[in-house]
């Protein structure tokens, strides 16, 4: 009865979870689909307490009220521009957790194998199961178990190597160390080699060699990817720590998260894949080559930076009658978009055309900018995608700019050398006049100086973004 019921639960939650994952695809739904996601994983919570080889519940119920609770503290401490790292950060604990379930299988393989046949007969729970396989299952096993802990390994270092330099820990510089890529390589031919060993024999060494090999694949991998990639790395440790699910799933034999690793790894994956090719890089390139692998000499940029006050700011946009919006990081960590949406309302209130452009890697998070933007109440409607918005833009009166970088640089399309040539971006310097709102003339998180910041047309809005945004409210009328 008690496997009956756990079944449906499963089956229900799963349902909730694929319910969830396709409402997560628009503002809209976007809502009801967390609370889908969240009775998907109460439900799944509660039928595996309930059901069979549960263990101990009350241990269980403390750790849930304790992760829980420490989860409750870090949502409520965290701000919005920390979301990236705080993401990496979940990633990591995903891949150390594959790790770990992955030893505790192998030490149960490992006590029931030298146990005789009268005392494994007599086991319940999960080593009564491993007790009951035949040769090829238990074989079968230690694939699952070895990829676990090696796609969970990755996944952990990774995503702290990902965390440090989103959080500005690590040097957003792509580093390897001598060797390059032929160690992550090597690494790679090492753990196939030690797959082969713990098949056949279940050898302990073989399995801590093959995860300190994979530590530091993940360490190398991810230190080797430039700063400006990280939200393509963000997904990729998404869509890896899926996996890692789906290999425990596989070792546990629960559908469920075999089911739930599998969604969570292959729609971060088709994510890395959108992004790539945002970004018009392919998903290789970024994983394996960083980013900035130029050939040549990158374009002389003439002219220079001009600079523009607050009350030339509120004219342009008092004349103007249609403006669009482009946030980038800088709103992020300005906490501007307050400000942003009371000044979206007040020249809507004029019966201006408003809208924004989000080009899909703005921020250092797939979704960030909207995140923002909903958060800020701003109508989802006046939010457009790139492909939807960056047509209109020959016909726009002001385009302002805050806190973007590479995603406006036309060097993208200009500069056959820029480290970004080729990137679909934001053409915002083909409207009448555009104002960058930037705290001063650095080159941003990626270190590419921008060709929009000297056009005829442009003027620089210097200053904190929330502040020069505030500034300017009073002079809408």
């Amino acid at each position: 009865m008690e496997f009956g019921f756990t079944t449906a639960a499963y089956v229900v939650a799963a349902v909730l979870f694929i319910q969830s994952l396709g409402g997560l695809s628009g503002q809209e739904s976007a809502k009801r689909a967390v609370w889908y996601g969240i009775a998907g994983m109460a439900l799944a919570v509660a039928a595996t307490l309930y059901g069979p080889g549960a263990g101990n519940w009350l241990i269980s119920l403390a750790m849930i009220a304790a992760g829980g609770a420490i989860g409750w503290v870090v949502a409520q401490r965290v701000q919005m521009t920390e979301m990236p790292q705080l993401v990496a950060a979940m990633h990591s604990l995903v891949g150390l957790a594959a790790v770990f379930i992955g030893f505790n299988t192998h030490i149960e393989m490992t006590s029931v194998a030298a146990m005789t046949a009268e005392a494994r007969a007599a086991l319940t729970g999960f080593a009564g199961v491993i007790a009951h396989k035949s040769g090829v299952e238990i074989s079968i096993l230690r694939v699952e178990t070895f990829l676990g802990v090696f796609i969970g390994a990755v996944t952990f270092t990774g995503s702290v190597i990902a965390f440090g330099k989103l959080a500005g820990k690590v040097d957003g510089k792509a580093k390897k160390l001598p060797g390059g890529h032929m160690l992550n390589a090597g690494a790679a031919l090492v753990s196939v080699v030690l797959l082969v060993v713990y098949l056949q024999t279940g050898s302990t060494a073989a399995l801590l060699v093959m995860t300190l090999a994979a530590f530091f694949i993940g360490y190398h991998l991810i230190m080797g990817i430039g700063g400006a990639d990280m939200p393509v790395v963000v997904s990729m440790l998404n869509s890896y720590s899926g996996w890692a699910a789906a290999a425990i799933g596989f070792s546990l034999s629960n559908d469920l998260l075999i089911v739930v690793g599998a969604l969570v790894g292959s729609s971060g994956a088709i994510l890395s894949y959108i992004m790539c090719k945002a970004m018009n890089r392919s998903f290789i390139s970024v994983i394996l080559g960083g980013f900035g692998g130029t050939t040549g000499p990158a374009m002389e940029i003439a002219g220079e930076q001009i600079a523009i006050d607050t009350e030339g700011v509120a004219a342009a946009l008092n004349d103007a009658d249609s403006i669009i919006i482009i946030p980038g990081y800088g709103m992020a960590v300005a906490q501007a978009q307050q400000s942003v949406s009371e000044l979206v309302r007040k020249l809507r209130a004029k019966g201006k055309n408003v809208r924004f452009a989000i080009h899909p890697v703005a921020g250092r998070l797939p979704g960030h900018m909207n995140v923002l933007l909903a958060e800020a109440k701003v109508p989802y409607d006046i939010v457009l995608e790139m492909d939807e918005i960056n047509e209109d833009f020959p016909t726009t009166d002001v385009a302002i700019v805050i806190g973007s970088n590479d995603i406006v640089n036309p060097a993208a399309q200009e500069d056959p050398n820029s480290p970004i040539a080729g990137m679909p971006v934001l053409e915002c310097w083909k409207a009448k006049q555009v104002f960058v709102s930037k705290r001063g003339q650095g080159t941003g998180y990626s270190g590419i100086e921008n060709p929009l910041f000297y056009k005829e047309n442009t003027r620089m809005f210097y200053g904190d973004a929330k502040k020069s945004i505030d500034a300017l409210l009073p002079m809408i009328d």
